[in-house]
């Protein structure tokens, strides 16, 4: 029930994403960026040094950086070490007990961690909606966009994109932000998410198709 090891793959290039059903564009004004899930204990699955894995912190790194100069929401989704079966639910049936209570497993790398101003929510679920509070953060602070980078991309990156459509949130997936287990499952996540509940969009034009 360990998480796999990951064999290194290539991000994916611009063309070779998806159609997208949709032609939602990114609004700074609207948006938020949720960091899903780039803690150390998901991220030590990939082969350090190699893509996927690079790309994705140097790719999430430059958008952290854009949101915070166009003053964009930055949100980031954790789970929390050592927690009980009965937090941990049906996801002790499929994954196992989850993070240790380690500093060093919860830990973020420095060029994508949270600085002050952006809002850390404990994740329990895939879907980083479920008892959170980011639907009230978006509800409250009039934004009704939700741009997503981390990891995996057909786990909980596309169960949050498709939370995000069934509560009228228009949801970006950043293809060479995200990672997964491997690059089918990567390809298999932007083909769903792009026909289904979101826009496969990138980190050079994420900000500026509008």
């Amino acid at each position: 029930m360990a998480l796999p090891a990951i064999a290194p793959y290539p991000l994916p290039t611009p063309d070779e994403l998806p159609a997208n059903r949709v032609a939602w564009t990114v609004d700074p004004a609207r948006a938020v960026l949720l960091v899903h899930d780039l803690q150390q204990h998901f991220l030590g699955a990939f082969p350090a040094g190699r893509q996927p894995v690079t790309g994705l912190l140097a790719n999430s790194a430059r958008l952290l950086r854009q949101c915070r100069r166009l003053g964009v929401p930055v949100v980031y989704s954790a789970q929390r070490g050592g927690q009980t079966p009965e937090e941990r639910g049906l996801q002790l049936d499929f994954w196992g007990p989850g993070v240790a209570d380690d500093p060093a497993a919860l830990a973020m790398p420095p060029e994508v961690a949270p600085e002050p101003g952006d809002t850390v929510l404990t994740k329990w679920k895939y879907s980083a909606f479920v008892r959170t509070e980011l639907d009230r953060l978006l509800s409250e602070s009039g934004r009704d966009q939700l741009v997503i980078v981390g990891v995996y991309a057909h786990i909980g990156v596309l169960m949050t994109a498709c939370d995000a459509w069934m509560r009228d949130v228009q949801a970006f997936v950043v293809a060479d932000a995200v990672a997964d287990f491997s690059r089918d499952d990567h390809d298999l996540a932007l083909r769903w998410a792009a026909g289904r509940c979101a826009v496969v969009t990138t980190t050079d034009t994420v900000f500026t198709e509008a």
